[in-house]
């Protein structure tokens, strides 16, 4: 076996389980995060609520790892914050490591050594090649027998315009657009909202999280007008499945996001594509591609999902799927113009496999632009892997996953405009303290 050891990249959820699983098997892994500690992505969400258990958001495998260090589970049956996921988890995951884990790390090139991509010489034999800067501006050179990219997505927003790219004017009012859900319990961030027109734009988990929690902002302040703009028509698909829904915290964002509409504490604005913004008289107008406008917007909350960052993967060979962006074996179990369940079939590392020799995308990463990724999908995934990588092809292969359904179905089709968060680890998430909210991570890389 390599004397080098197994990198992984991002020191979130699932490339912290990637380690545990590989310290268990007893095979030598290296953690690289560029952030200053576990879980830095998840730390940027703190005030958000998951709507997945604890007994659903902790890794058997890190259990097994932490528990001689005196930690003790959280209640199984409780839900925690972004910050109580780092503090009761992450954080003692990594201590648990120890050296295992690298911070100040950013991984800025993956390679085969002495190769570039074109080369077919010595691409099964060669170890990889992890390029790596540190906060300092030193950088090293990490020879590596196998990469777990566990980077996520949270650090690439898809942008406001429909078209995948920035609408005309989007760069230029960037100080007056949010990309993630604002912590309204911060008295600053509050009072920057209260009493002005705010659009919230999108249709996922994140979006349903934002009209509750400025829907309270609105009941508290009169003064202040929210518009929900939605790309596809409204129905009351785009609320989830409500009471149907196996994981009862998600299903209750739905109903309480519903409620609001209900209530009229916003317009809704449907079948709405953002083609051009415009500055005016301090404040903003939204053009549609079809001549609609929303005029008088002060601020724009546009959660329209995230994309997995592929530029410093350049030099490796990826097989993803063209519409995704996904493992090409994986896109068909996840693509949201087909499923509309929630259903996500078992797979692990033969779905998972890229065309580079040990080289494997995994967690939100490798969910591409699909939404919805739960944690549990990639704690199975880094099993997988990690059994592969440890000599145990047997288990590796023998892939066990049956999660929660949203209680959503309806045919092919359903998502043909999808633009829910492809952001969500654990479970698409839940609430800003006190009301329940959502949105997940990944982690930086």
């Amino acid at each position: 076996m390599s004397a080098h050891p197994v990198v992984a990249i991002g020191a979130g959820p699932i490339g912290l389980a990637a380690a545990a699983h590989l310290t268990d098997a007893g095979t030598s892994v290296l953690v690289l995060e560029r952030g200053r500690s576990a879980g830095s992505a998840v730390a940027q969400w703190n005030h958000v609520r998951l709507f997945s258990p604890w007994s659903e958001i902790v890794d058997p495998a890190a259990a097994r790892l932490l528990e001689p260090t005196g930690w003790s589970a959280p209640d199984g049956n409780g839900y925690p914050t972004g910050s109580e996921w780092v503090e009761k988890y992450l954080a003692p995951l990594a201590a648990a490591l120890g050296d295992s884990v690298r911070f100040d790390s950013e991984v800025v090139g993956v390679a085969r050594r002495g190769r570039d991509r074109v080369v077919d010489s010595g691409r099964d034999t060669e170890p990889l090649a992890v390029h790596v800067r540190r906060t300092d501006g030193t950088e090293e050179r990490i020879l590596a027998r196998a990469v777990i990219d566990a980077s996520g997505t949270w650090g690439s927003p898809n942008p406001l315009g429909s078209e995948g790219l920035p609408a005309i004017g989007e760069h230029a009012v960037g100080d007056r657009i949010s990309y993630r859900v604002p912590d309204l319990s911060d008295e600053s961030v509050r009072g920057r909202f209260a009493g002005t027109h705010v659009v919230i734009a999108g249709s996922g988990h994140s979006a349903l999280t934002a009209i509750i929690a400025f829907a309270d902002l609105a009941a508290a302040n009169p003064g202040t007008t929210l518009t929900w703009a939605v790309r596809r028509a409204v129905t009351e698909s785009v609320f989830g499945g409500g009471e149907s829904d196996e994981l009862a915290a998600r299903g209750a964002l739905g109903l309480r996001a519903k409620k609001a509409v209900d209530d009229g504490l916003l317009q809704v604005v449907s079948g709405f594509r953002t083609e051009r913004i415009l500055q005016g008289d301090g404040t903003l107008t939204l053009l549609g591609d079809n001549g609609r406008r929303i005029d008088g917007v002060d601020h724009v909350v546009a959660l329209t999902g995230f994309r997995p960052d592929l530029s410093w993967l350049s030099e490796v060979r990826l097989d993803l799927d063209p519409t995704l962006q996904a493992p090409r074996s994986l896109a068909p179990l996840i693509d949201p113009n087909v499923h509309s369940c929630g259903t996500v079939y078992p797979h692990g590392v033969d779905e998972l496999t890229q065309p580079e020799p040990g080289l494997y995308l995994v967690g939100m990463k490798s969910y591409g632009r699909a939404p919805t990724f739960l944690a549990m999908t990639g704690y199975e995934q880094v099993r997988s892997i990690a059994a592969e990588l440890s000599g145990d092809p047997e288990s590796a292969r023998t892939v066990e996953l049956r999660l929660p359904d949203t209680g959503v179905c309806g045919g092919a089709g359903l998502f043909d405009d999808p633009e829910a968060d492809a952001s969500v680890v654990a479970g698409c998430c839940g609430t800003p303290r006190p009301v329940s909210v959502g949105l997940g991570s990944g982690s930086g890389r």
